[in-house]
């Protein structure tokens, strides 16, 4: 523990014990005069400490003191949520080279709070593509490539950057080149013929490229300057905060490496600030009694971006920065999808370049007014932080959303630019009802074929109605009565070369909704749990229906009900002959702990919890912590083993069966404790072959937040994940943009929810000309190596174009390199496409690594002017990768 003493700089009482820490310090400081360190000496900066900096500790620790800066230790192996990382205002990461997607991902939900970042190094560059992207955006730029030989810092003349103006900044150093996504954000350069930047400085963040605190890199001094100026930019008056949410446990050493030089600063305190507007809060439900029928409805709302034009509420610094960094994410959309149609559509393209539309100094895939409408939109974006500083708060939004609509309608609508990808959609039962007969349903699929559409989930089995006779379910829906609509539906989708996948609603066992459509009493259960009520789930209350829901929920511990369910899907595959089977309602109801809602207390599952643990569930609470998480993880049991169940018998019946799940995009634990749903386990066991969760969300930015962790999640084996978009309320060029956002992210397609909404003739005729049924390309889980290397055909398409339009900068040199990797690579993919075999495979993984390897010091330079394309790229050859291992797990299996 560190003191301040009245005429000394610091002592350090060592010898105090923990169990008299207290009582000692009130002693001490008053027969010695000696003040505890308080505000003025308390920890301002969080120090993260990880398995790459661990043999650099001493020298990052010795700088750090020998600066006088104030910190604390945090160890990366700690972080499992946003709070993990502090309420200081500064975390400071040296040499951190390897990140999680979760920890990537908390740590921008940190920043979006408020926080501050100063990374050294490498940061981020061992990572997944997608967390070097998120990194990127972080940090303003990424670790391009290391220098040969050191180099001499030269400070930046940029105006911007008059922090860093002392002499004390400047020595010479080894490091490496820092590609910068605003040329505004360079500090300091490399004194060599590029002048290739050296240091960014953003308003979130300071990034130093070399490896600070290692002494072949750089002097202890000039390691010092440059932190104490970083720090003091991050930390003057008119910033420091602490940042909401964040814990302020910060340690004076790392337990999990006992070796490391312990920290003997100051023990933390919460700094006293304005706590900053966060306007992209952490994704939390709304109290359970005002959930609607579905808790998914809510899920958006704790994410979304609203802007409202007459609005003149306050606009923070923090939310200016989500405002800029929104309208660059569109611009790089808009910029991505009119390449990828020019790439794919030459003939189109060339016919239209003399004509004034196209008329251009600059040769490309921009129209005139496209170039206008982005240049527009930069201007805007340089523009959001003055009005807010000049406090014209409504302008600020009346132009964010001008520039909006602008970009919008810079998207290529009317011409091809879809690849190979999936696109599902769920064709639900009041489709199928007002469809009537064989003839209504054809013209259903005729729209979704036309639409490009290559992957129905047919709504089959709902609140416990098959929607064809059966003989094993009691009752046939009465809304589908004298006709077989399954029986239609597959015949439609083959003779359209679109696959069939049976939607089933698992554990929903009823829906009040539908028996008011049926018209009878609000609270039947649902023919199966008319024919067997202790099939049934219960609340704790012992109630069949949770409260604020709908929908009553079977027993998933009953072993009768569990026969009955497999019995029903063998029918299914059996009889009809449908390419997949999709589960829905794979989990237990929404619940809330902290309000004694819960549920699964059916009766198979009290008598084998009593029987296994000696209580009976209904007996404990959450506050009884072992016992409670035995009865979670119980309940989370029941839903694992029959979804492994499922997978097992059905692909007896039909090897070549395509499994999926529609689920929660939750976090992980807070699902497991909420609704039981650990789909995880099913993606990495291999049972499932699609996970779709629900991403559902009216504007892009909010879907992106939604959908981001489980795109870059690595705990999904090789099951392709299918982002699901909710088309209710969307508008048509708004869903437009989600689909291309997919198309930038290393996804393989997304899921449309639903086929009652698209009877917009808008969007079908968007559908129809971008991604229509012009060319039948392979389904990707169908044909996954094929679906690779067009889709890396497409790639290159891309790559030719920009080359032929002198937009690629790269050297000569390095144009030749390039090309001659990039068609190794695609000899291999084709090899392996038409001739699959563990010897091609071998040697496409192979390429497609060192490929990728190398792609990023390959493209350095074009990174400079357009980071984000460089990035789809890389978001590209991803989902070439998870195909291939897609792929690889099939062909075991088969």
């Amino acid at each position: 523990m560190t003191y301040q003493i009245k005429g000394i700089r610091r002592i350090k009482l060592r010898s105090i014990k923990t169990g008299l820490l207290l009582l000692n310090c009130q002693f001490l400081c008053t027969l010695l005069n000696i003040l505890p360190a308080a505000a003025a000496t308390e920890p301002t900066i969080s120090v993260v400490q990880s398995r790459e900096n661990t043999s650099q500790w001493q020298g990052i620790t010795n700088r750090l003191e020998s600066a006088g800066v104030n910190y604390c230790v945090i160890s990366l192996n700690n972080i499992r949520s946003s709070a993990d990382w502090g309420s200081r205002t500064v975390l400071f990461l040296p040499n951190v080279e390897k990140l999680t997607p979760s920890q990537a991902i908390t740590l921008e939900e940190w920043v979006n709070k408020g926080g501050r970042v100063i990374a050294s190094g490498p940061v981020g560059s061992l990572s997944a593509p997608g967390v070097r992207r998120l990194m990127q955006n972080i940090l303003g730029g990424y670790w391009g490539f290391s220098l040969d030989t050191p180099e001499k810092l030269q400070l930046s003349s940029n105006k911007l950057q008059k922090w860093a103006s002392s002499d004390k900044l400047m020595g010479e150093v080894r490091g490496g080149v820092v590609v910068p996504d605003d040329t505004n954000q360079t500090a300091a350069v490399w004194n060599n013929k590029d002048n290739s930047a050296a240091v960014l400085a953003s308003d979130r963040s300071t990034f130093f490229g070399w490896r600070w605190g290692v002494d072949t890199a750089a002097n202890p001094q000039l390691d010092s300057a440059w932190l104490q100026a970083a720090l003091k930019r991050h930390t003057t008056p008119s910033t420091i905060t602490s940042v909401p949410g964040g814990s302020p446990t910060c340690a004076n050493s790392v337990a999990e490496n006992p070796n490391s030089t312990p920290n003997n600063s100051p023990s933390s305190f919460n700094i006293t600030a304005v706590v900053p507007n966060n306007p992209l809060p952490n994704i939390n439900f709304r109290r359970s009694d005002e959930l609607s029928d579905e808790p998914i409805d809510h899920l958006q709302d704790s994410v979304r971006l609203d802007i409202q034009a007459d609005s003149r509420k306050p606009i923070s610094s923090n939310e200016a920065i989500v405002l800029q960094q929104e309208l660059l994410k569109l611009i790089g959309r808009v910029e991505s999808s009119n390449l990828a149609s020019a790439a794919i559509n030459p003939g189109i393209q060339s016919a239209k370049a003399q004509s004034a539309e196209f008329a251009s100094t600059q040769p490309g895939a921009l129209t005139v007014n496209s170039q206008q409408a982005i240049s527009q939109a930069n201007v805007i974006v340089k523009q959001i932080p003055q009005l807010v500083a000049q406090k014209k708060y409504a302008e600020a939004r009346k132009q964010w959303l001008t520039a909006k609509a602008s970009l919008w309608n810079q998207f290529p609508v009317s011409r091809k630019l879809a690849q190979p990808e999936i696109r599902a959609i769920w064709l639900d039962r009041g489709t199928i009802v007002n469809a009537r007969n064989e003839q209504g349903l054809a013209q259903v699929f005729d729209r979704l074929s036309q639409a490009g559409i290559n992957t129905v989930f047919f709504e089959t089995v709902n609140a416990g109605y098959t929607v064809y006779p059966s003989k094993v379910a009691p009752q046939q829906n009465p809304l589908t009565r004298n006709w077989d609509p399954l029986k239609s539906a597959v015949k439609l989708a083959h003779a359209r070369n679109m696959e069939l996948h049976a939607w089933v609603w698992v554990f929903a066992a009823g829906n009040q909704r539908h028996n008011q459509i049926l018209n009878i009493d609000s609270n039947y259960p649902g023919p199966v749990l008319a024919a067997h009520p202790d099939w049934a789930g219960y609340d704790k209350r012992g109630k069949m229906i949770p409260q604020g829901q709908n929908k009553p929920f079977f027993d998933p511990a009953n072993p009768q009900l569990r026969q009955y369910l497999l019995n029903q899907y063998q029918e299914i595959v059996t009889n009809y002959d449908v390419d997949g089977l999709h589960l829905d309602y794979i989990r237990y109801p929404f619940q809330d702990d902290r309000r004694n809602l819960s549920y699964g207390y059916g009766q198979a599952a009290r008598s084998q919890f009593k029987q296994s643990y000696g209580v009976d569930p209904m007996q404990i609470s959450p506050t009884q912590t072992d016992l409670w998480q035995k009865w979670t993880a119980f309940r989370t049991q029941q839903i694992d083993s029959f979804v492994a169940q499922v997978s097992q018998k059905m692909r007896q019946q039909k090897p070549d069966l395509i499994m999926s799940v529609a689920v929660f995009p939750l976090p992980e634990q807070e699902r497991i404790q909420k609704l039981q749903q650990h789909w995880e386990v099913w993606a990495n066991r291999g049972d499932i072959d699609l996970i779709v969760p629900m991403t559902y969300a009216l504007d892009t930015s909010a879907f992106s937040r939604l959908a981001q962790p489980w795109i870059l999640s690595r705990k999904l084996g090789s099951a392709l994940l299918v982002p699901g978009i909710r088309l209710l309320n969307l508008p048509t060029l708004g869903a437009f943009d989600q689909i291309q956002l997919i198309r930038d992210l290393p996804v393989g397609g997304y899921a449309l929810f639903a086929a009652e909404n698209l009877q917009n003739q808008q969007l079908q005729q968007v559908f129809n000309s971008t991604q229509g049924q012009a060319q039948q390309d392979p389904i990707p889980y169908r044909q996954p190596f094929k679906t690779a290397a067009l889709r890396y055909t497409s790639l290159q398409k891309e790559w030719e174009f920009v080359l032929q339009n002198k937009q690629l900068q790269m050297s000569n040199t390095g144009i030749s390199e390039f090309n001659a990797q990039a068609e190794i690579l695609q000899n291999a993919l084709n090899q392996l496409a038409n001739s699959p075999s563990t010897a091609n495979l071998q040697t496409t993984k192979a390429s497609l690594t060192r490929f990728q390897s190398q792609f990023r010091t390959l493209m350095r330079q074009h990174a400079l002017n357009n980071s984000y394309q460089v990035g789809v790229w890389e978001n590209r050859l991803a989902t070439i990768e998870r195909l291939i291992s897609f792929g690889e797990r099939k062909n075991k299996k088969s």
